[in-house]
């Protein structure tokens, strides 16, 4: 039997602000990994991040190209109103639809709620299971009802 066919598509900073608002630490990449792609084949992992040029910050992409991620970059905008953007929201949907119709699964780390049309879409277009996975308080009620399954982070993926 093949192994499954999964994508892999992190929101790293809704992960980074909501793990740390909750619970004051960090996601752990590594649990995460081996947690939703061993045994898979894994057709795509991308972590959407904002670059800031911060010396920490790439040593962080270099540890999640380590681990098997794709890492995409944005470059972070400061607006004169002191504002900053650095959405990832329309990437991340974009190469989801594309992936869709190769995969069997498609695992979104992420708890915002503008995704949850993307998922109710994957699930109905190429009929692959989706796991969303997020910080339960933090998740979006209307993601979670749109994935196949969702999947609390807890201290089993935090740091």
């Amino acid at each position: 039997m093949a192994a499954q066919r999964v994508a892999i598509f992190v929101d790293v900073q809704n992960v980074y602000y909501t793990t740390r608002e909750a619970f004051g630490r960090h996601f752990d990449y590594h649990a995460f990994w081996a947690r939703f792609a061993a045994g898979r084949e894994v057709v795509v992992a991308n972590a959407y991040a904002v670059e800031r040029g911060d010396p920490r910050q790439r040593q962080f992409q270099a540890i999640l190209r380590t681990i098997g991620f794709d890492v995409r970059l944005k470059p972070f905008i400061q607006r004169r109103d002191g504002s900053a953007k650095g959405d990832w929201d329309v990437g991340i949907a974009l190469d989801a639809m594309e992936a869709g119709p190769l995969v069997d699964h498609v695992v979104l780390v992420s708890g915002d709620g503008d995704f949850d049309l993307l998922v109710t879409r994957l699930r109905e277009r190429f009929g692959v299971t989706v796991t969303v996975v997020g910080v339960a308080p933090l998740t979006a009620d209307s993601l979670i009802r749109a994935a196949s399954e969702f999947v609390p982070v807890d201290t089993h993926l935090l740091r």
